[in-house]
């Protein structure tokens, strides 16, 4: 038998304990590269990165060079009159 059939077997039969497994080394992985492990080892320091907090004050936007497009403009009297009824 394979391994790779074993492993599924394995699997198949304890899937639970398969995945908490998993869960536990996925774990330990991340602390690991979490503590240094992908940090360049001797030679030049790497620089410091230093956190700052950037708040943009509001200034005066500028004048738009049209109007804003309204899809629903209000309705309005046509340019036309049937002088043939009174309006009122």
């Amino acid at each position: 038998m394979s391994a790779l059939n074993r492993l599924d077997g394995f699997i198949h039969e304890h899937a639970l304990y398969f995945l908490m497994g998993a869960i536990y080394l996925l774990l330990a992985l991340l602390a690991w590269v979490l503590c240094g492990a992908l940090r360049p080892k001797g030679g030049n320091p790497m620089s410091h990165v230093w956190p700052a907090i950037v708040i943009r004050l509001p200034g005066t936007p500028p004048p738009p060079e049209e109007p804003p497009f309204d899809p629903f403009p209000p309705l309005r009297e046509p340019d036309y009159y049937d002088h043939d009824y009174p309006l009122d």
